[in-house]
């Protein structure tokens, strides 16, 4: 007699299940608290390194000694005295005078540097772009032996080193940063809307003013912002091409450093700077902000 093959109904209280485990599944939940007690641990000790000496100059700025190494008391003195010594006034004008205006110069000879470089051929473009990075690759010690020698040679002058040739110094290695921050900005134009401005006959000259500069006017501003900075804190360049008669922030700081002490309102007007600059920053963000929101809720 044949034996009848029965079909069972699936009974899903018969089987039981399988767990994550089975499957190959690793609880790491021990590992993965280690890791972000570790990640906070890093963050806090790279940012404590960044800022270190930050921190270490707005404490001496309270010190009531002139000493670096001994705290002997807490003192708003050295921000009341901070302009008493006129050397210092002079140096500080003279880093104001000089950053602002190479800044200027550059900013606007990048701007004009990155929007032509970006109609240009690709073989003229990428030989512009070479010769764009190369002070930026280029050691500050180099640049500034290099720029010495140059005005040696070309103006043999008994005067000439001073305000004008760390001025030119200044604007021949921040301006490469302005062409690489006005590039980007090129590229995400349209370009067709240059033309399609001149067919409506606006002049070439005042459609870039009216076209071109308010789409890349954020690049402009960043460009700024960093060459500014690059140039207010330079110290190598400007020590090489700068006179006997004229110093910048940096070069009267170095040369202090061979004294017993330091003048304390240096770490005073280093704090200040500080605070403003991030106050700026705070202050900026907030506001552009508001603007996105104001924006988004039209």
């Amino acid at each position: 007699m044949m034996q009848e093959n029965t079909i069972k109904a699936y009974d899903p209280k018969n089987y039981e299940r399988a767990t994550m485990e089975e499957y190959g599944y690793k609880n790491h939940r021990g590992l993965k608290i280690t890791w972000n007690v570790v990640s906070k641990i890093l963050l806090v000790f790279a940012i404590f390194m960044l800022y270190f000496a930050v921190i270490i100059i707005a404490i001496q700025s309270f010190n009531a000694s002139d000493s670096t190494t001994k705290f002997t008391g807490f003192t708003f003195d050295n921000y009341l005295n901070m302009f008493s010594r006129e050397s210092l006034n002079e140096a500080i004008f003279n880093t104001f005078k000089t950053s602002i205006m190479a800044t200027i110069i550059a900013t606007i000879l990048g701007t004009l540097v990155g929007i032509g470089a970006f109609f240009l051929p690709p073989k003229a473009k990428a030989r512009l772009s070479l010769l764009n990075n190369i002070p930026l690759l280029n050691a500050d010690i180099v640049t500034g032996v290099s720029l010495m020698l140059i005005f040696q040679l070309v103006v043999p002058v008994d005067g000439f080193f001073g305000f004008w040739t760390i001025l030119i110094a200044h604007v021949y290695f921040i301006l490469p940063y302005i062409v690489l921050s006005v590039l980007p900005k090129m590229k995400e134009i349209d370009p067709n809307m240059l033309d399609a401005s001149m067919d409506l006959g606006v002049r070439p000259f005042k459609s870039m003013i009216s076209v071109i500069f308010p789409a890349v006017k954020g690049g402009i501003f960043s460009g700024l912002i960093l060459a500014f900075t690059i140039s207010f804190e330079d110290f190598v360049v400007g020590y090489f091409t700068t006179g006997n008669k004229y110093n910048t922030l940096s070069i009267w700081i170095y040369s202090s450093i061979g004294k017993k002490s330091l003048f304390p309102g240096v770490y005073a007007f280093s704090t200040a700077l500080t605070v403003l600059a991030i106050l700026g920053i705070v202050i900026y963000n907030i506001v552009k902000g508001r603007i996105k929101n104001e924006k988004v809720h039209r």
